[in-house]
């Protein structure tokens, strides 16, 4: 159980002031280092203090130049044996040091340093190189000494933070350091769920403590242990930031679940119209999922779910079913999509489905312009458009919602916490201790393993779509290297003579030798010269957001038989004859998105084929990913793979760094404490919210976009 908070860091009483204070009242931060702090989102107390290290480096001994290693920081001492000056590509001053047990050699470019004398005592710090005829070091940290008055080496290891230009390790290790004196942190935190594992067993912690020992680990603290974030002290803290997370998402959760929502009740009549205008059946896996959304927008609570499905399992589909419930009880739906590409092909969808029932579809993106987007904002807020699909342009100050009814985000993890929310709120009717709010639907087609998926997305109901229509072939995957790239094209031609077509995606628009990645306009120019024959388009991020819409236009048409990409056509495109994916410096790309990728193709009854190719070097976690892919079609057992081989940050993308930021949780690292940190923020929402919303501002920099305020 949770032990009462005495005295902890989130629950200070005299102490909390400071904790807010300006790090410009510490003596010696002037405005220059004000600026220089705040540009890395360091502006009091608080932020210095959770402001943490993202590796460290021991100088708390001295190493003989004897026992030097390769790449190794090591602090070194010695005489100065020798100093000089050469001139090559420019000017560097050279010294070699000796110890009794070996030397080294000193170098600084472009230096005018006149204490280097022979004879002279020194002592550097840095980073072991491998030289002509010994070890160097390239600009080491430094002391000139007397041999018999020589300093008192560190007594904990250094800490190495982020930090930017003009703010040097030193500068910010002294400022961190007065904050820590300041503060003379020393309470006992909330005592949590106690750790075990293999190797970790914590059963009552402080976060104050593990905050302190992080800025200063003591010098016998094993440096591996610190660098594999395995450390009991940084799985304290990870666990608390964890909990902070859940803590957010859990109260987003209640405070959605605490107001109404109006029932939205099903016609039969007209869901049988809907599906006698399909010229497909439902799965169904789809229709337990309709099942599930039904009843949840048929209650008086507002709807908040997720919906997963593998690539091409029909998930679109059912968000139109269930828009339709919404439609006729007289209410509007907004979809939001991360792509102008997407968002256009929805709307197509969407009419061709809703075709029987004559409802309004608008379009609002960037490509909608003037006059057009000024009478679609008079139509949404008069309500004589009662579908409306976009990109972030449903949410600007603008767009006014008549009786917005259900919210659909689709490839939900591509929006932040208050980009959802901002949405959401725009159909929030009446005073604010009795909101009605509107349903919200999120769908993803990235495979979670379900265990994960319910920790990370603990604000939302789940459902799972885990059947893919009938009919659908199994992709055949090669890989190959790209000196075949030869042979691939000629199997192109023949495929494309058979009336099949093709997607050829590049990682880069623009050539660059420092990637070594092939750039899709090369790639396209190439392609037409070695097959003239061919209608070849190019679409990339670059282009204009009508362009790119043409282009891909004219691909659905069949005017474009091969369509060379960058990732933009990642999710939501369907081009049924589209059969081919090949995918250029696949080993540069992650498990879930080759798969996205490769799910593009597929889609009618033709056999379809993805070709991975490689450049000449390919790591062993590479390789990895290229035979799972070879082997198996199944976005959950990639998505489990996936899990085995990077840990949940690959799988849970950006919902991890672009969503929240962490300062030190790792979900590669720390999935395993997911769970535990969901049970932890539960217990701290029913027993101690004030603290639970103290420990979320402390971690979170956007935790107050957790809210429905």
């Amino acid at each position: 159980m949770l032990g009462k908070p005495k005295n902890n860091l989130f629950k200070m009483t005299k102490k909390n002031n400071e904790l807010n204070s300006p790090l410009s009242s510490l003596p010696g931060v002037g405005p220059k280092i004000t600026q220089k702090l705040n540009n890395i989102n360091l502006f009091t107390f608080k932020d210095a203090l959770f402001h943490l290290p993202y590796r460290y480096v021991d100088r708390t001994k001295v190493t003989k130049i004897s026992d030097l290693k390769l790449n190794n920081y090591v602090v070194i001492e010695g005489e100065i044996e020798s100093v000089g000056i050469v001139f090559s590509k420019r000017r560097t001053l050279i010294c070699r040091i000796s110890d009794n047990y070996g030397s080294v050699i000193i170098k600084f470019y472009n230096s005018q340093k006149s204490q280097f004398i022979k004879g002279a005592y020194i002592r550097c710090f840095g980073i072991a190189h491998r030289g002509k005829s010994s070890f160097e070091f390239y600009h080491p940290e430094y002391s000139i000494m007397e041999k018999s008055n020589l300093k008192p080496l560190d007594t904990t290891l250094s800490p190495i933070y982020p930090t930017t230009i003009g703010l040097s390790q030193n500068k910010l290790r002294d400022i961190i350091k007065r904050v820590l004196d300041h503060l003379c942190i020393n309470q006992t935190d909330v005592d949590f769920k106690p750790l075990d594992s293999e190797k970790l067993i914590v059963t009552k912690f402080s976060s104050s403590e593990a905050l302190k020992f992080l800025h200063n680990p003591p010098s016998n603290t094993d440096l591996d242990v610190l660098e594999a974030r395995s450390h009991p002290m940084q799985k304290i803290l990870s666990l608390e930031e964890l909990t902070a997370y859940q803590i957010g998402l859990l109260s987003e959760r209640k405070a959605i679940k605490s107001h109404t929502s109006k029932p939205m009740f099903r016609d039969l009549e007209s869901e049988g119209i809907f599906l006698n205008n399909l010229n497909f059946k439902m799965t169904s896996a789809q229709t337990r999922v309709i099942k599930e959304i039904a009843d949840d927008i048929s209650s008086t609570k507002p709807m908040h779910r997720l919906v997963q499905g593998d690539v091409g399992s029909g998930k679109t589909i059912v968000a139109a079913f269930c828009s339709l419930q919404i439609l006729l009880n007289n209410k509007q739906v907004a979809i939001m999509a991360p792509t102008e590409i997407l968002a256009e092909q929805h709307r197509l969808n969407f009419l061709e489905w809703l075709s029987p029932f004559k409802y309004q579809i608008d379009l609002l993106s960037s490509k909608v312009k003037g006059k057009l987007r000024e009478e679609v904002y008079q139509k949404i807020e008069d309500g004589s458009t009662q579908v409306i699909i976009g990109t972030h342009a449903l949410f600007q100050e603008n767009v006014k919602y008549s009786a917005l009814g259900l919210v659909i985000i689709d490839e939900q993890h591509r929006f932040g916490v208050n980009q959802r929310l901002t949405l959401l709120k725009k159909g929030f009717n009446g005073p604010n201790d009795f909101k009605i709010i509107p349903n919200q639907l999120v769908m993803t087609a990235t495979p979670i393993p379900r265990t994960l998926a319910m920790s990370a997305y603990a604000d939302l109901d789940f459902s799972v779509i885990d059947e893919l229509p009938p009919g659908r072939q199994p992709i055949k995957t090669s890989v190959l290297s790209d000196q075949k790239r030869h042979g691939v094209i000629k199997k192109i031609k023949d495929l494309v003579k058979q009336g099949n077509q093709v997607y050829w995606v590049c990682t880069l628009i623009e050539e660059s030798d420092a990637l070594e990645a092939e750039a899709a306009k090369v790639i396209s120019a190439e392609l037409q010269l070695q097959m003239p024959a061919v209608s070849i388009g190019l679409v990339h991020g670059k282009l204009k957001a009508r362009e790119k819409l043409d282009i891909m236009d004219r691909f659905k048409r069949k005017d474009i038989n091969v369509l060379v990409a960058t990732t933009v056509i990642e999710v939501g495109v369907d081009v049924p004859d589209a059969t081919v994916m090949v995918i250029e410096n696949a080993e540069r790309l992650g498990l879930s998105q080759l798969h996205q990728l490769r799910g593009r193709v597929g889609r009618g009854s033709k056999p379809s084929y993805c070709i991975l190719m490689y450049g000449k070097k390919l790591s062993h976690m590479s390789r990895q990913r290229m035979e799972i892919m070879r082997e198996t079609n199944d976005g959950f057992k990639i998505a489990e793979k996936d899990l085995a081989i990077r840990g949940a940050g690959e799988i849970l993308g950006t919902r991890q760094t672009g969503d929240i930021g962490f300062k030190i949780a790792d979900l590669s690292a720390d999935a395993s404490l997911l769970p535990l940190a969901k049970q932890n923020a539960e217990e701290i929402i029913d027993n101690n919210p004030d603290l639970g919303q103290k420990i979320v501002n402390n971690w979170l920099p956007k935790g107050n976009e957790f809210s429905l305020a």
